[in-house]
């Protein structure tokens, strides 16, 4: 008998179908894959399975039995956890009350919150993901990105009295290092050796062929195939994704790298780096590596106007570094940051809205009345090299898919003539097809000068995109390398080294 069925789900937002005909079986004790491309309907699949959507029709059959998922309590009853893709933390309380979140609180004396249990509860839910550093009582918005994952990884694991069967993961890895990404690989073999089952969505096909046993493909809404995984190999999967052949390769640079530089880095040092030299130029991509929070992010967020430099020389186009963003879009420098709900958009704003912000300077004729056609032009011009998928120009940023709200923050970024543009992790949660697109986009703006900087923890990514990789280990510059004749392990080795 299956654990769940889910049968000829759809969901439509006005004309618009997220989905239209969409199916899955999960078997007890199987760690099974769904894929599929942005837009495809995932997302949406999820919130219906969580009891955050209704969906206009189709059955849900829990241990062969009608089951109803009217809200989230619903799905908790039945022993549904969910790790969702973005970072929906509450920022303002603790660690150990997100870890609770979803859960009753332990009390004492019927009322008051037990919060020594509650703090046990945090810490044994993050030893089973062997983290010993995270103190339950801190707030959880001073953890980086990656730990606040982790922690809300581990709030599934939490003992709630509840007993878990189903753990939905929607690109749990994407925040993750290497490293925390095998701690929790060996969750889920854990998980599924004590009989539960985990519905796993993620782009990253070699993940998927690592630990799942079987993997679901949805294209546009619609249920495609389901294969073992050891009956099928990733690019079969990919012409189930996107109904082509598609290859998941770097576009190569097929011109000359010129003298001229686009930015100049002498000994800089902020509050949060240190050391910080090298020459970017003109068409070069330059990578930024390391383990997690080594300092990546703060590089980028120097070059972007964000810290003050407090020592050394930074140069950008021969001008002083930017002292705010304002500036910096001013300057030509342009920056897709690593967090797109949380840094990148305004999601109760239109695709329009959220993609002119930086450019209305330039949109505005005199007296600062702003061109709507202009905006429009922009807009729709920056979206197709994008290859956006909305309704509309006006369609808020909250109703697309996480890969087309990445293509939103990406059409900011190239809405004017660039210099430099400023990439953390660009692909975080794009498929493959888009992450193509992306490359490509990235080659042929390198092509017409533009310097770029590009942080990634996909070490493919970063060997096949950039042409020298700049290490950082906590805060400070160790070394400048060539990707030529350097491979993953090469890569990574050199993360560690004193």
């Amino acid at each position: 008998m299956t654990l769940l069925d889910l049968t000829h789900i759809a969901k439509s937002y006005g004309r618009t179908a997220a989905l239209a005909d969409a199916s899955i079986d999960i078997l007890p004790g199987e760690v099974h894959a769904l894929m599929g491309e942005n837009g495809a309907g995932k997302s949406t699949f999820i919130k219906v399975l969580a009891g955050i959507v209704k969906s206009d029709r189709g059955e849900i059959r829990f241990q062969g039995k009608l089951a109803t998922i009217d809200n989230p309590q619903d799905a908790f009853d039945l022993g549904f956890r969910f790790i969702h893709q973005e970072l929906n933390v509450v920022p303002q309380i603790s660690v150990a009350e997100n870890i609770a979140i979803g859960g009753p609180y332990p009390t004492r004396f019927g009322a008051m919150v037990n919060w020594r249990e509650l703090n046990r509860r945090a810490r044994a839910a993050l030893a089973r993901l062997g983290i010993d550093t995270i103190d339950p009582r801190t707030k959880i918005s001073r953890l980086s990105a990656g730990d606040q994952m982790l922690v809300k990884i581990a709030g599934t694991l939490s003992d709630t009295g509840n007993p878990a069967c189903l753990f939905v993961m929607d690109e749990p890895t994407a925040s993750l290092t290497g490293e925390e990404s095998e701690r929790l690989f060996k969750v889920i073999a854990e998980l599924k050796s004590a009989g539960a089952s985990v519905l796993y969505v993620s782009h990253r096909m070699d993940e998927v062929m690592q630990i799942c046993d079987r993997v679901t493909v949805f294209r546009d809404g619609r249920f495609v195939e389901t294969k073992r995984t050891n009956d099928t190999d990733k690019d079969e999967i990919i012409r189930f994704m996107t109904g082509r052949d598609v290859k998941d390769v770097y576009p190569e640079r097929t011109f000359d790298l010129e003298e001229h530089l686009v930015c100049r880095a002498q000994d800089v040092s902020t509050r949060r780096i240190r050391g910080l030299s090298f020459n970017l130029r003109k068409g070069e991509v330059l990578g930024i590596g390391g383990l997690s929070n080594a300092g990546q992010s703060e590089v980028m967020q120097a070059l972007m106007g964000l810290d003050r430099i407090l020592e050394g020389t930074l140069k950008i186009s021969g001008k002083a570094a930017p002292q705010n963003p304002a500036t910096a879009w001013e300057g030509g420098i342009a920056y897709v940051p690593r967090e797109r709900r949380r840094e990148g958009l305004m999601l109760t704003r239109s695709i329009l809205q959220n993609t002119v912000l930086p450019h209305l300077r330039h949109l505005s004729r005199l007296l600062g009345v702003v061109n709507r056609r202009s905006e429009r032009d922009m807009t729709q011009r920056v979206a197709d090299i994008v290859r956006l998928k909305a309704d509309s120009l006006k369609q808020p940023c909250y109703q697309l898919s996480g890969g087309n709200q990445q293509k939103v923050v990406f059409a900011r970024a190239v809405g004017a003539s660039l210099n430099l543009l400023l990439l953390d992790e660009p692909t975080r949660g794009v498929d493959v097809g888009a992450k193509f697109d992306i490359y490509t986009l990235v080659r042929e703006l390198s092509a017409r000068g533009c310097g770029v900087v590009l942080t990634s923890s996909d070490l493919p990514e970063l060997l096949g995109m950039c042409d020298r990789i700049l290490i950082m280990q906590d805060g400070r510059q160790t070394e400048i390398v060539e990707t030529r004749d350097l491979d993953p392990h090469g890569l990574l080795s050199r993360f560690y080294a004193a």
